[in-house]
């Protein structure tokens, strides 16, 4: 079974006057995270990882800043299109791991919380999910937050392999997919799709 590993990092600064969401969690704080988007760090650095993973880029690939349709976007848009690619490339994920570098607000007493979304978002475990906080001491990054994300993925077991092979419909491939990823969701952009064969056929 063949495993990859991706590795995601991402940085931004504090800013007045937008809503702090991290890790997919709006969190209450005088400040949020500047940016194109919604300005999720980690979420960011997650979806860099994944996708990473599979060698297909990076955020900026699929949702360049200078797009205005993404301004203020949700930053679980970008990360379901990671979940699609890692999915379409035949992996799923095993773990993943983040450590989040701020000064504040303190991360580790709603850390729980925070694993329970991005487990979510993932369509994982939350016992798959790690969330580590430090303070960036020394580094003078007060008003910046940062955040690193590794994941593991495996490939595909070939049973599974088969059960994709051998969707013929288009809604037989959502299922799968749906199954792979954890949440359903329209792949029908994707454009990639299998040829049917007879598995009578098979010797």
């Amino acid at each position: 079974m063949g495993m990859r590993i991706g590795f995601g990092f991402d940085s931004h600064a504090f800013k007045a006057g937008v809503p702090l969401v991290i890790g997919g969690l709006k969190i209450e704080h005088s400040e949020g995270l500047a940016g194109h988007s919604d300005g999720d760090v980690l979420l960011h650095a997650i979806t860099d990882a994944l996708l990473g993973a599979v060698s297909a880029g990076d955020i900026g690939t699929f949702f360049p800043p200078s797009d205005p349709r993404w301004k203020g976007a949700a930053s679980d848009i970008f990360l379901r299109t990671a979940l699609e690619e890692i999915a379409t490339a035949g992996y799923r994920i095993v773990n993943i791991d983040t450590v989040l570098v701020m000064m504040r607000p303190k991360i580790v007493p709603i850390a729980g919380e925070m694993r329970e979304s991005v487990a979510t978002l993932l369509g994982v475990k939350a016992s798959d999910v790690g969330i580590k906080a430090k303070t960036p001491e020394g580094l003078n990054q007060d008003g910046v937050a940062v955040a690193y994300a590794t994941v593991l993925l495996e490939s595909i077991a070939e049973e599974d392999g088969l059960a994709r092979m051998t969707a013929t419909a288009e809604d037989d491939m959502d299922a799968v997919v749906e199954s792979l990823v954890g949440n359903g969701r329209d792949t029908s952009a994707l454009g990639r799709k299998l040829t049917p064969f007879n598995t009578d056929d098979l010797t």
